[in-house]
């Protein structure tokens, strides 16, 4: 696919591009909690303000997975590092200033709350995750402190596969996603389809890494019936060596072009993502601190964890 038609698809799925390789799109639960008041469950989990939550990727054509549950397009990425790279000082003012571009729509609506619409011109967090592998980014230390120097609090998704990356993070992100989609090497190989055959290895090492990094720390189990659901004993193996401070088992959703790769049985009930969790907490140690039926998803803590970022009340 050119570049062009590239650009052309992913405007056309609602995507705004601030750069080469980056861009942002509207959260449904930031319209949720604009129209509606309602947060999705990082609110309620960890007291994030969705109306002021702002989601990107620095890496929207770069992924080294090509996972069966990913709702976006996929073939014609890159698996790499980039050789160009959008500078992050003028990424993060684009950042902005595109999704102040996006909610300028939503100002006539009559169910928008006015005063969440002007808070939300001020992005007080950014969910670096959208699509992509953020960690090839290679400015992406320079962008999380434009972020903190800002006041910004930052969650970093990764499928963990570049260990380098997470062993040279400096600054560290307010709060570290590893997502772990397979218990075994098999199952991972099957179902994320990775570039590098050695993908499995860094992951695990990855963990390793995890474990003594000195910031908040999130393993989530992003869970496909009749692929990746169940194996809780060796997921809880997994688990241990990372030591986060968070479990989050959540269950895959039917959207996007997942839907050409994955039918409608393979997404789990809440029901089933809830047995898993607490299957998954007595094998661990962990607490089942909290649950978002609306999003399919159980949150596990470790003993003693502080849940919420400091000075956020948790969402309503």
């Amino acid at each position: 696919m050119g570049d062009q038609d590239l650009s052309t698809e992913l405007e056309g799925q609602g995507y705004q591009l601030t750069g080469r390789h980056s861009a942002v799109k509207l959260c449904y639960w930031t319209r949720a909690s604009l129209t509606e008041g309602r947060d999705c469950y990082k609110g309620r989990f960890y007291g994030i303000q969705s109306h002021r939550c702002l989601q990107m990727s620095p890496a929207i054509d770069a992924c080294n997975l090509h996972c069966r549950f990913c709702w976006r397009n996929q073939g014609w990425e890159e698996d790499g590092m980039m050789p160009e790279y959008d500078d992050p000082d003028t990424l993060l003012d684009r950042s902005i200033d595109a999704q102040r571009r996006i909610l300028s729509g939503f100002k006539g609506d009559p169910t928008m709350d006015l005063d969440r619409w002007g808070e939300a011109q001020t992005p007080r967090h950014i969910a670096i995750s959208l699509t992509g592998e953020p960690t090839l980014y290679p400015r992406l230390n320079r962008f999380l402190e434009l972020c903190h120097a800002r006041q910004i609090t930052t969650f970093l998704v990764t499928n963990g596969t570049n260990p380098d990356a997470l062993r040279h993070l400096d600054p560290l992100p307010t709060q570290l996603y590893v997502s772990v989609t397979a218990p075994n090497a098999e199952v991972f190989r099957r179902l994320t389809l990775p570039a590098h055959e050695d993908a499995w290895d860094r992951l695990l090492e990855s963990l390793e890494i995890v474990r003594s990094l000195g910031t908040r720390r999130v393993v989530r189990h992003t869970l496909v019936r009749g692929w990746n659901l169940g194996w809780v004993r060796e997921y809880a193996a997994l688990d241990q060596v990372a030591r986060p401070d968070f479990i989050e088992p959540k269950g895959y959703v039917y959207m996007g072009k997942s839907r050409q790769r994955l039918g409608r049985d393979h997404v789990p009930v809440h029901d089933e993502i809830a047995r898993f969790a607490a299957d998954l907490a007595r094998r661990t140690g962990y607490d089942v601190a909290d649950e978002s039926p609306d999003s399919k998803v159980v949150l596990l803590a470790r003993p003693g964890a502080e849940r919420f970022l400091p000075g956020r009340a948790p969402a309503n």
